[in-house]
């Protein structure tokens, strides 16, 4: 069932409403944004979804990417309704058989991301779907493993952005130009 036609403020308002902020969770100081309470309705999802994979096919994108691990259960809906296909994108050593990975830096440290070395390919237009932009790095990440493996970047999606921790200045340049999508900034 598709939802009533909204505006991007109704939307946002609708899914803004959902987000529930839980404070020191994982640590003291933090206020985590928790979205099983719109995932839990479906009139939000739905719109979400909707959204999203309107802006998958406006962008010609071939394909989705989610992000481990929220990204999966927002990207897979979105491919499902745009008639694409779907690609996790994962922590390193999630994946059997050959796999491109993709090293960034954190504040203390570094992660690894990667995907299977088969999924996408040179006809591919990636569309990156994640629930937050925090710092950007995960995203950054994820673009820069997608055009290592040959395919262009149709876009970056997110739920939201904490624009307060300035991800879109790290994102941004990686883009290159693709247009990104942001649903609710915080």
């Amino acid at each position: 069932m598709t939802a009533p036609a909204r505006t991007p403020e109704e939307v946002a308002s609708l899914l803004r409403d959902r987000i529930r902020d839980v404070r020191d969770y994982p640590k003291p100081g933090i206020v985590f944004k928790d979205i099983t309470p719109l995932l839990a309705d479906p009139e939000a999802l739905t719109a979400l979804t909707e959204a999203l994979a309107e802006f998958a096919v406006a962008q010609g994108a071939t394909k989705v990417v989610g992000l481990e691990a929220r990204g999966f259960i927002l990207g897979a809906p979105v491919a499902v309704r745009a008639g694409l296909g779907f690609v996790p994108v994962r922590k390193v050593g999630k994946l059997p058989g050959a796999t491109l990975s993709q090293t960034y830096d954190l504040e203390y440290g570094s992660a690894e991301i990667e995907i299977h070395a088969e999924d996408l390919s040179g006809t591919d237009r990636v569309l990156v779907v994640d629930d937050v932009l925090a710092t950007g790095g995960t995203a950054e990440a994820a673009l820069r493993l997608i055009r290592r493996s040959g395919a262009q970047v149709a876009g970056l999606a997110v739920l939201m952005e904490l624009g307060f921790l300035s991800g879109r200045d790290r994102v941004l340049p990686v883009l290159d130009g693709a247009p990104y999508q942001v649903l609710i900034t915080l």
